[in-house]
């Protein structure tokens, strides 16, 4: 955290690119950017600023978001947020407009259940196991923004969303802070940044820890949850080389590793066999509880990643070119009885995947009126798969024709691997033939082969027009293609069960098929008065093979499965107004996200469910119809020596999915708002100038007013446990710079 930032007031600025007269990211694209030269000083620190900033504006002109609806998070804007930098990267995404919280850190971002792709200063992140673990830092992060709509055509696979962090760097973000924060529920998080840079050479890094018992959301209302111990720790960095004004390399590097207790639920019944296995032989053999109060069931990710970026300017060409490569992997360990006697399964279970991968994105400034960009990705992975399950096999059957099984557990070992590859390649051309008008229009070319193969041309379009002084119209239409993640897809024997009490509830297994939507999209945005803005967006996708997750059994690992027809619409309306210290602003929104008939891995689901959808429509299970979320902060005595920053935050849910009598996922669970709250004094120079540097002191209230909320109630498609919202959270921190 930098102390001295936080005494200034906070912008969460909703926008839609171009908005040249508000929003100084806003490029010119109608000509060549202006040359920037470097300045001639003895202060080497500021002529190396001076090059970095023409490389940041021409990294960002190779990826433009013309037409789509953006939603940027300034550094201040992080920073006033409750919880700040120590805020997880999902908490701080859901004060954006259309994005709706789910358990287990999930969020869905214009209806979709994942979609989400990440790029760390405009490359994109290959996909991971991570379920419930954040890899990156809110601190790590010097701004970022959510971009979804009408995507132009460099943007490929994931497109729900995209979110494009620009990282810390040492020229920026010289010095460094040591954090310690925690409180409630053994909450203990110390952390530690520093950046700096020596010649042509900058760095930045930062590392924390974190211990809870708030790992995974509670399985009841009661305001601890039983079992619910994590661990984790956090690594990113960034180191850069920047020979001259034209040319720069930078690596950028993370490790996270993250344990989890799996919190338990009380009161479940044994559901398999002699039903007192306290005295049992089966006891003796296998170590675990028969009350579910007393399971133990932990649960490990790992992800470690690289990026090794070359960015060079050519005269009328600007390119990046990267390499990059990750590991994901996660690991459940079973309570060995509890799991087998409640479930009829106890499976061990690892999945791992290894990506790697190379991005290329050049800009040509052809004319004043034309700017070509292309570019191409590819990402080749190999995903594994291994479970060790202990089951009971059917002996017979009863006079009701139930099966009846073993009292003593049999052994299946399953394992699979593995290897395939996707890539796109774009162009583009961004037209202006008149000066308030610009015309985006390109094509892209995607292609998978993993456990299903597909290909598809998408044309883009994206008008924009500015007919007055202050107001932006936008119209765009895509094509998408979407490859299922590969790490969800299921890959298990469904035959290895059959006749055991972990026998799925069907055989069918078809292959998880690419999703190919079509995306309309059109709003607006008016500056009303200085500092005042409003927006409206609406969008719709009609989707062909629309991918799902859900999880199905006892581990929380995510499974992908194929709605063939699917339909998602709605609209936001978003404002924020910014006068001194005062900051202000508001989202709001309404989606339908609705499928009908499943049609890969099947054998996950209720035969009856199957035939139910396969002729009718169903909301998704993350289908929240309304969303919300505001915030207001105001600085005191922000130009005196200890200013003191007031910050608050809400989120309102009308409630994801669940089961009705007879339809699923048919209702509804109960709406819900919550409020944090923020406190942070910053105290300037207390030690004196021998050691200089802010200090820091904070206070964070999550759920004010302890509102108790149920995020799922374990039914519904692809829903395995209820989830209950965090109760009453008070933290408190101190953090000092150096």
């Amino acid at each position: 955290m930098t102390g001295a930032a936080k005494s200034q007031p906070a912008q969460l600025t909703p926008s839609l690119h171009p908005l040249c007269e508000t929003q100084k990211t806003c490029k010119k694209t109608s000509k060549k950017p202006e040359t920037v030269t470097k300045k001639i000083s003895k202060d080497q620190h500021s002529e190396y600023v001076t090059v970095t900033a023409h490389l940041d504006q021409a990294r960002s002109e190779l990826q433009p978001d013309t037409g789509a609806t953006v939603y940027k998070f300034s550094r201040k804007a992080l920073e006033t947020i409750p919880g700040g930098d120590n805020a997880p990267l999902n908490q701080v995404l859901l004060q954006a407009p259309g994005v709706a919280q789910d358990s287990y850190g999930q969020i869905h971002v214009r209806g979709d259940h994942n979609s989400v792709q990440f790029r760390l200063d405009g490359v994109q992140l290959p996909e991971g196991l991570s379920v419930f673990g954040q890899t990156l830092m809110t601190r790590f992060a010097n701004n970022m923004s959510l971009t979804t709509g009408a995507l132009p055509s460099e943007f490929g696979f994931n497109q729900a969303g995209v979110i494009d962090i620009t990282t810390k760097n040492g020229r920026t973000n010289s010095g460094g802070n040591v954090s310690i924060y925690g409180g409630a529920r053994d909450y203990f998080f110390p952390s530690v940044q520093y950046g700096g840079h020596s010649g042509k050479w900058d760095y930045f890094a930062t590392a924390d820890f974190v211990h809870n018992r708030v790992g995974i959301e509670n399985t009841t209302r009661s305001f601890n949850a039983i079992h619910d111990l994590t661990n984790q720790y956090h690594f990113l960095g960034h180191l850069r080389y920047t020979p001259d004004s034209t040319t720069r390399i930078s690596l950028i590097a993370g490790v996270s590793n993250a344990e989890y207790q799996l919190p338990n639920n009380p009161g479940q019944q044994t559901q398999f066999a002699n039903p007192d296995y306290s005295s049992s032989n089966l006891a003796s053999q296998l170590r675990g509880s028969t009350d579910s109060s007393n399971l133990d069931e932990h649960q490990k990710e790992i992800t470690d990643f690289a990026i090794l970026s070359l960015q060079k300017d050519i005269g009328a060409f600007s390119l990046q070119s990267s390499a990059f490569t990750s590991y994901s992997s996660l690991r459940y360990s079973p309570d060995p009885l509890g799991d087998l006697v409640f479930n009829g399964i106890s499976q061990r279970a690892a999945r791992s995947v290894f990506n790697s991968g190379t991005q290329h994105d050049v800009t040509w400034h052809a004319a004043p009126q034309h700017t070509i960009r292309f570019g191409f990705q590819i990402f080749a992975g190999r995903s594994v798969s291994k479970t060790d399950s202990k089951v009971f096999r059917a002996t017979r059957t009863d006079a009701d024709g139930s099966p009846v099984y073993s009292s003593s557990p049999s052994t299946i070992y399953d394992g699979s691997g593995k290897t395939g590859i996707q890539y796109g390649l774009y162009l583009q051309d961004e037209w202006t033939p008149l000066k308030n008008l610009t015309i985006n229009y390109g094509m892209r070319f995607d292609g998978m082969s993993f456990y299903s193969s597909a290909t598809q041309f998408s044309p883009r379009l994206n008008i924009v027009w500015k007919p007055w002084r202050g107001g932006v119209l936008h119209a765009g239409y895509s094509r998408y293609f979407t490859p299922p993640p590969a790490e969800n897809v299921s890959s298990l024997s469904v035959e290895k069960f059959a006749g055991t009490s972990g026998a799925s509830p069907g055989i069918l297994n078809n292959a998880v098929k690419a999703e190919r939507d079509h995306y309309f999209d059109a709003g607006f945005e008016q500056t009303i008065l200085p500092g005042w803005r409003v927006s409206f967006d609406a969008y719709y996708k009609i989707a062909h093979n629309l991918i799902d997750d859900g999880q199905f059994g006892a581990p929380i690992i995510l499974s992908s499965f194929n709605y063939r027809r699917g339909q998602v619409n709605g609209y936001e309306v978003s404002t924020s107004y910014t006068r001194g210290a005062l900051s202000l602003y508001g989202n709001f929104a309404w989606s339908r996200a609705i499928g009908k008939d499943i049609t890969s891995a099947q054998f996950n689901f209720d035969p009856d469910d199957l035939a139910y959808i396969r002729s009718r429509w169903i909301h998704l299970d993350h289908d929240q119809r309304w969303t919300a979320s505001a915030g207001a902060s105001y600085t005191f005595f922000s130009h005196g020596w200890h200013p003191l920053l007031l910050s608050s935050s809400m989120v309102y849910g009308s409630g994801l999915r669940a089961d009705g009598a007879t339809v699923p996922n048919g209702v509804s669970l109960p709406q819900y708002v919550t409020f944090n709250f923020s406190a942070v004094q910053t105290l300037k120079n207390l030690f004196g100038y021998r050691f200089a540097g802010n200090t820091q002191i904070r206070l964070d209230v999550l759920n004010l007013f302890d509102k108790t909320y149920m995020l799922r109630d374990g039914s519904g498609i692809g829903v395995g446990a209820p989830q209950y919202g965090l109760r009453r959270t008070i933290l408190t921190g101190i953090s000092q710079n150096f």
